[in-house]
């Protein structure tokens, strides 16, 4: 009875397995970056250096940014008339306006915020897991 209880045991786990290949095949990749490579077009001449790394659309900022945040939450965001700024864990997502529709950097944390910090100020937390709120006495209270 031994091996045929492991020999389920091993079916199982290769089913849920295979399950989980398939879900990784057909919905790509599981983080806010892999959203914006599969669904957006690449735009490496429109790249900030080696930092920033450029997508296209021909919607709109905020049209970009309910289909973004509708998939992946963002832990801060902040819009304003020069376009829509979304802080996730490890990234930023920038959707700024153009005139076919919106430009999209997508950049790592640490050097977006300092490239940003002038636009989106106290609005961005900082870190995993932060707040908007200020670290000064009193906040949080």
């Amino acid at each position: 009875m031994t091996y045929r209880r492991w020999f389920v045991v091993g079916v199982a786990f290769a089913v849920v397995g295979a399950l989980v290949a398939a879900f990784a095949i057909f919905y790509g990749n599981f983080s806010p970056r892999g959203y914006i490579e599969d669904r957006y077009t690449r735009a490496a001449a429109r790249d900030i250096g080696r930092d920033a790394v450029a997508y296209t659309s021909n919607r709109t900022p905020s049209q970009v940014a309910d289909d973004v945040t509708g998939a992946w939450k963002p832990a801060d965001q902040y819009v304003d008339g020069s376009g829509v700024y979304l802080r996730y864990d490890d990234d930023s997502l920038v959707i700024l306006p153009i005139a076919a529709g919106s430009l999209i950097l997508l950049e790592r944390m640490r050097t977006a915020y300092p490239r940003y910090h002038s636009t989106v100020g106290s609005h961005w937390g900082w870190g995993r897991g932060s707040t908007v709120r200020g670290g000064g006495p009193g906040s949080g209270k």
